[in-house]
């Protein structure tokens, strides 16, 4: 059997053998009011996609999860996949995720980048960032985050941002205690041992020691003031800040239509990079 054949079959074995939709809808059967859309665009770099994402919601238990997420792969899309087929799956089986769910979501996150770790001869030598957000039953969103893929959310018109960049130089002492270095040789944004412009990410085995997958994790109240929210990848964050991407779907009622606004705007602004994106609408109506 050839060697490209028997890639192929390990990696549909570990579910790596469908592509996402670049664009979908969908809305809560428990808060018929809350609603999602999703757009995926394709950059302008010579690799093929490497953003891959989650929206959906699922019931559970008694209970219905808003399942959002947004993976960013780099040296190859193959990490990216996995995450969206395993991760969500990884957290709803931790037993205590119901009881005590950020500590679920960091065992999670942990467990997951050791599976994909101990395949790298099917997933390559590449990582992914990610940003997850789960919503409980309407009522309360789970938001964590490795990399620089963003999370933000509006309330009362106003953008605040639930994630946390993971940059290299704000983490450099980190880096450095782990035995590496961040430069920005070559080129001009700093990176961890002047290869990756992200301190924390999944996989990337070569640069394992120096990196972490430690997510940093928020847990927010849904009520009355809540608008919306943004998950989307750095291809639409290097051309956008927070405020400026709440502020252009204010009045746009349609969260796929809202997603679809903020990519355009996006390639508008000259962006080279993969861009997906999430909007999340809780409330009836536009804002201002």
């Amino acid at each position: 059997m050839a060697g490209k054949e028997i890639l192929h079959r390990m990696k549909v074995k570990v579910g790596l053998s469908s592509s996402p939709p670049d664009t979908g809808k969908g809305k809560s059967k428990v808060s018929k009011h809350i609603t999602h859309g999703f757009r995926l665009v394709k950059g302008k770099f010579g690799h093929p996609m490497e953003d891959y994402l989650v929206s959906q919601f699922k019931q559970i238990y008694g209970h219905e999860l808003g399942l959002f997420a947004i993976f960013d792969g780099h040296m190859g899309h193959d990490v990216a996949n996995y995450l969206q087929s395993h991760l969500f799956d990884n957290i709803i089986k931790e037993q205590d995720f119901w009881t005590d769910t950020e500590h679920a979501i960091r065992r999670a996150y942990r467990k997951t980048d050791t599976e994909i770790l101990n395949k790298t001869i099917v997933l390559g030598r590449g990582g992914s960032t990610a940003v997850t957000a789960i919503l409980i039953d309407g009522q309360k969103l789970v938001v964590a985050n490795v990399g620089d893929s963003r999370a933000v959310i509006c309330k009362n018109g106003m953008a605040k941002q639930l994630s946390v960049d993971h940059e290299p130089n704000r983490e450099k002492e980190d880096i450095e205690n782990r035995g590496g270095f961040v430069s920005k040789i070559p080129g001009d944004v700093p990176r961890v041992d002047g290869l990756l412009a992200v301190a924390r990410a999944f996989g990337d085995k070569s640069l394992k020691r120096h990196l972490s997958s430690e997510p940093d994790v928020t847990i927010n109240k849904v009520d009355a003031d809540t608008n919306f929210l943004i998950l989307a990848s750095d291809g639409l964050w290097k051309v956008m800040t927070n405020q400026e991407a709440v502020d252009l779907i204010k009045p746009i009622k349609d969260a796929r239509s809202a997603a679809k606004r903020l990519t355009e705007e996006a390639i508008s602004r000259k962006t080279k990079d993969d861009i997906s994106c999430i909007v999340v609408r809780f409330n009836r109506g536009s804002c201002f």
